[in-house]
């Protein structure tokens, strides 16, 4: 197992209590005293309170206990070390915040509670999982059953979170609260893609023209961004063709589809999210 005192598991163990602090305060504040489900440990968690009465802090250790034995087996020590310090984080704060100060929730109207406790879970988990860990529970599910099968992680997520839904319509009695839910999870989905991804405000154009040449470097005066010219050819072989491929601001399309109806009015401009960027290649 490497060294765990370094300056980025110090960064990691520091997204993790923060993480853990904003999920903990989503699930008191807006879930418990609405009896709105949300995803993953959380979810099983409430669920099991309900039924139990224990402590929300006291099940998410219990529900973990035996998906930590096989995480340790498929996953390694140092993935189980960071899942291990963010379910103990998650129970404290849980229990800090139900036992001790015994904060309840700040808003009795469903669809708030939704649509907020689903952001602040989604910013604790996208934060937890920036930090490489995870609350535990249907992560580590998913996790196993990729390392092992052909199957993703996020249909192993949401096949659970589907029969969390389904068993909170019997527990609560109550098919809205369980549409609730539904709502809440996808707001909690979105909200990590932001986190995740960094959300950024950018499209990828691409940009079918016989006069590359020329648009390209008018794309590079205009807005200084670097892109790529592709060679091809039409489905008719006679007619070649040049596809210029660049990311550019939102703020910028607007004036590059008037540079191309300028230059070239039989261009064909093709605007796509850019979700995600890596790299120095278009700074």
């Amino acid at each position: 197992m490497k060294n765990i005192f370094t300056k980025s598991e110090f960064k990691n163990l520091l997204y993790v209590i923060l993480g853990n602090f904003t999920l903990a305060l989503g699930v008191v504040l807006f879930f418990l005293s609405n009896s709105i489900t949300t995803g993953g440990t959380p979810g099983m968690a409430l669920l099991i309170h309900h039924l139990s009465g224990l402590s929300m802090g006291t099940i998410i250790i219990l529900i973990n206990i035996p998906l930590l034995l096989l995480a340790l087996k498929y996953l390694g020590k140092l993935f189980v070390a960071r899942t291990v310090v963010s379910i103990i984080i998650l129970s404290i704060f849980i229990d800090l915040f139900t036992q001790v100060l015994d904060i309840s929730s700040i808003t009795n109207d469903i669809l708030l509670a939704s649509i907020f406790g689903g952001v602040l879970v989604g910013l604790g988990v996208g934060l937890i999982l920036s930090g490489n860990s995870s609350a535990g529970g249907s992560t580590i599910i998913a996790r196993i059953v990729a390392s092992r099968t052909e199957i993703k992680p996020g249909q192993v997520i949401l096949f659970v979170d589907f029969i969390i839904i389904i068993s909170s319509i019997y527990i609560f009695n109550d098919i809205d609260k369980a549409l609730w839910s539904i709502l809440s999870i996808y707001v909690t989905s979105k909200i990590i893609d932001v986190i995740l991804s960094g959300n950024p405000r950018a499209k990828a154009v691409h940009i079918s023209t016989n006069k590359a040449s020329q648009i390209s470097s008018l794309i590079y005066e205009q807005f200084g961004k670097e892109g790529t010219i592709l060679k091809g050819n039409g489905f008719s072989k006679e007619k070649n063709r040049e596809v210029i491929f660049v990311v550019v601001e939102l703020r910028n399309l607007r004036k590059l589809r008037a540079i191309i109806q300028e230059y070239d009015e039989d261009a064909l401009m093709i605007v796509i999210e850019a979700s995600e960027m890596l790299g120095r290649g278009y700074q």
